[in-house]
Parts: C-alpha cells; structure tokens; sequence
C-alpha cells in the first residue's frame, strides 16, 4: 500500500482509444507540468505498443501506466511492455496484484464498498480506485475514511477540474482524469498548443500542497 511517505503522482491523465501519435502529444505537453502520470488503456488499439512507445521516451519524466486491465494476460502484456502502474475499473485478483509487485509495478485495482477497499487493501494494493467516484460524491469519500481511516483512495469517473479539489479536500490522494482536463478533438488532432493550453487551465484549479 501507498504510505502517506510515499510518492506516486496526485492526478493520472486517461487516455482511452487514441492513436499513438495523439498520446505522444499529449505526454510531451505534460512534461515539466504538474501533470505527471498517463494511463493508457488496454482496450485502445495496439495499447502494448504505444506503451512502450511511451515509456522508452518519455518514461524518466512521465509515470507511464496501463489502463483498463481485466485479467493476467492483460496485466502481463502491459508489464511487459513496461508500465509503471496498472489500473483496472474492477477489483483485481490476488494473483494479479501479486505477479504486478513482483515486477515493481504498482496496483490500482477498483473498489466501490468500504467491503471491496478493505478486502484490496488487504490483498496488497497500492491504492484502491474509487469508480465511479463522481456518482459517489466528495462526502463518501469522507465518510468511507471514517472508520477505514487515511487509506491511499484514487477518484475516477466524471471527475474535472471544477469537482476534484472537492474530493481532495474530502480525504482522496489522488485522481484519474480523461475527458475532464482536454477537448477531445484537441487530443485526436494532436494539437499541442490546445493542449498545453488545457493543462496548464487545469493545473490552476487544483492545490498541489507545495
């Protein structure tokens, strides 16, 4: 599990089903910005691929992750591939979450209950993706940190630069974001300068504690 010592960046971009040049552009922008995690889902085309892309580029100054990982086999190939991190929209297997450590990856398995994020946490994972976190409200978050105490809690799904400091002020550490910081015609034309734009519009909603 995430201690409260340990570091992992606060909010993950989402990148689902866009082409490689289109992630490239949006990871160039991110370098130097607060924005400093990009997960890129299993279930885009040649996902494995663009991954590795990625990583090989831009690995040093950007936390590189895999999205959407439903089983082994998937988690295998984006490991292999070389993800950082993998995150999943259900709860992952013990065997999963298990092979992942083994290779220094870290784990961000999907929870809803308290039930579910104890029974992860309990099983190793680094921290526990809350989805879908904005059907859930701020105050869930809180409520669920009551009795389970300063858990390492991710927020994902309908969250955007003008609810995530909420969820942050409720107790969450971190948040995944995909169609909350950039217009997606933006990303598909690979327009670095919208891009640029978008982040850096986002970076000035969010308190980032330095």
């Amino acid at each position: 599990m995430i201690k409260e010592n340990q570091s992992f960046p606060k909010v993950t971009v989402i990148l689902r089903g866009y082409r490689y040049e289109s992630v490239r552009a949006v990871v160039k922008q991110m370098v130097g910005t607060k924005l400093q995690a990009v997960e890129i889902t299993m279930n885009s085309d040649d996902a494995a691929s663009t991954i590795q892309k990625i990583a090989d580029e831009f690995g040093k100054d950007i936390c590189v992750g895999a999205g959407t990982v439903m089983n082994l086999a998937q988690a295998k190939e984006a490991v292999e591939a070389g993800a950082q991190f993998v995150l999943s929209p259900v709860k992952l297997s013990k065997e999963i979450i298990d092979y992942c450590h083994a290779h220094g990856v870290i784990t961000v398995p999907a929870a809803m209950t308290p039930s579910e994020i104890q029974e992860l946490l309990e099983n190793g994972a680094d921290i526990v993706k809350v989805f879908p976190a904005a059907r859930l409200t701020p105050q869930y978050i809180k409520d669920v940190m009551a009795p389970l105490g300063r858990i390492p809690l991710m927020v994902v799904g309908g969250i955007n630069g003008l609810n995530a400091q909420d969820y942050f002020d409720a107790g969450a550490r971190f948040a995944g974001i995909g169609s909350g910081i950039f217009d997606k015609k933006d990303i598909e034309d690979a327009n670095e300068e919208n891009l640029k734009k978008s982040i850096l519009a986002f970076v000035q909603q969010i308190s980032w504690g330095d």
